[in-house]
């Protein structure tokens, strides 16, 4: 019933820019927190950000100053926005959520992928020139 659905990913050079976008359906988010995790070969998964109900916003070292995450709930949907992409940031990006009693930013990001109930399938980025 509870489905997230990410795309936008692909093919982009260094310096270059990506929207990604998580469509939900089988909830409504408003009263959800949502984050990104990311998982390059080889490496375990790693949350980089998140947005709780109230809209404020965490970041990992790695992607703040470059990634912005937001939430349109009147679309069930979040974005990450990323600019100055870099080879690094090649990975497996994967929308996440769970119960709001568990899943909390940014707690729920940079404490590890324990408390996510719920994934979504993975969009594929490349930043490789």
């Amino acid at each position: 019933q509870v489905q997230l659905v990410e795309s936008g990913g692909g093919l982009v050079q260094p310096g270059g820019s990506l929207r990604l976008s998580c469509a939900a359906s089988g909830f409504t988010l408003d009263y959800y927190t949502l984050a990104w995790f990311r998982q390059a070969p080889g490496k375990e998964r790693e949350g980089i950000s998140c947005i709780s109900r109230n809209s404020s916003t965490y970041y990992t070292h790695s992607v703040k100053g470059r990634f912005t995450i937001s939430r349109d709930n009147a679309k069930n949907t979040v974005y990450l926005q990323m600019n100055r992409l870099k080879p690094e940031d090649t990975a497996v990006y994967y929308c996440a959520t769970g119960f709001p009693v568990f899943f909390r930013c940014p707690e729920g990001v940079s404490g590890g992928s324990s408390s996510v109930r719920y994934w979504g399938q993975g969009t594929q980025v490349t930043v490789s020139s």
